[in-house]
């Protein structure tokens, strides 16, 4: 039964793939040129944000001084990315970015596959959208918010978390969570989960609603259980889904967060909270070292581009869908 549904999966995402593509031609862009002008602001707000501060790049070079021209400048070539790499402060907070990318990849990837699976399998329509909607309300909410929410629950006084495990005879006194680095991260991640895992789920729950409805049909009649279905029947059906996510979120990784870390961040978790963002809000805007902030933001960009390349292609080699 397993190797029939995944034959016929396969089979009707090869002919899918095999689908040749419209020649663009002056025909083509003429019959869209309404669609061409409605992205022209949109182009246009890429070009003004995203390429034109790239010019703000050269302060990396440089010796920057905002009271000099541009040509008054000094030029110091790669000084301050070989100091990024030989200082203790960069590799500890380099550690802290990767360290709570990786969780939150991992995390978020998990907990919102399972709950779109689990939605997926509830038969009563009301109570599925109520869940739903509980799930996804926390994205909404500013992380000025979350982080206060979770300070509350963690606190010692009348914290939720410490309440309930000592009602379960879990612990026996109150935890100082947000006072010890060792559970820093896993705080972050939680965090994380609880804001985002619902609306992580929005997009899964789409690509199972595209899933045809024989394949469920004939995995049934195969005498399939609700396990097996998702198993052979809707993982399949949404992996190409997966893998696309799976290749843009691994170019984010380095993304790990700024506002959680430095809202619940203080002196006693200070080596494990500070990531490469706020080591940039540090040097760049504290102490006035531009061309130092700035590098660590180029290194930054250039690890996450190469990440989300070399992700796109181990996917092509392995025949899986692809970005690009």
């Amino acid at each position: 039964m397993a190797e029939t549904l995944e034959t016929e999966i396969a089979v009707r995402h090869s002919n899918r793939r095999k689908k040749k593509k419209r020649p663009v031609t002056w025909s083509l862009i003429k019959s869209q040129n309404q669609l061409i002008w409605m992205s022209v602001p949109l182009m246009l707000y890429i070009i003004l944000f995203a390429y034109v501060p790239v010019w703000g790049w050269t302060m990396a070079f440089q010796n920057y001084r905002p009271a000099k021209s541009f040509s008054e400048q000094e030029w110091v070539g790669f000084k301050q990315f070989k100091f990024l790499f030989t200082d203790d402060n960069f590799l500890r907070v380099l550690r802290n970015t990767l360290s709570m990318g990786i969780i939150n990849l991992v995390l978020g990837f998990v907990t919102a596959i399972v709950l779109a699976l689990l939605l997926n399998e509830i038969k009563n329509v009301l109570w599925k959208r109520t869940v739903q909607t509980i799930s996804y309300l926390p994205h909404f909410l500013s992380w000025i918010i979350v982080t206060g929410i979770v300070a509350t629950s963690l606190s010692i006084n009348d914290g939720i978390v410490n309440i309930v495990l000592m009602k379960l005879h879990l612990i026996k006194e109150p935890i100082l969570w947000l006072s010890e680095g060792k559970y820093f991260w896993g705080i972050v991640g939680a965090s994380h989960v609880w804001k985002e895992v619902g609306w992580n789920t929005i997009i899964y729950l789409a690509a199972i609603a595209s899933i045809d409805p024989a394949l469920y049909e004939a995995a049934e009649i195969d005498g399939a259980s609700r396990y097996r279905k998702m198993q052979f029947v809707t993982l399949p059906g949404i992996k190409a889904t997966i893998v696309i996510l799976m290749i843009m979120s691994i170019g984010h990784v380095l993304e790990a967060g700024f506002e959680v870390q430095y809202l619940l961040g203080n002196g006693l978790v200070v080596d494990w909270a500070e990531t490469i963002d706020i080591f940039v809000l540090k040097y760049g805007l504290a102490q006035g070292n531009y061309s130092l902030a700035t590098a660590g933001g180029i290194f930054k960009t250039v690890v996450s581009v190469t990440l989300l390349l070399m992700a796109n292609g181990i996917s092509k080699r392995l025949g899986e869908e692809r970005l690009l």
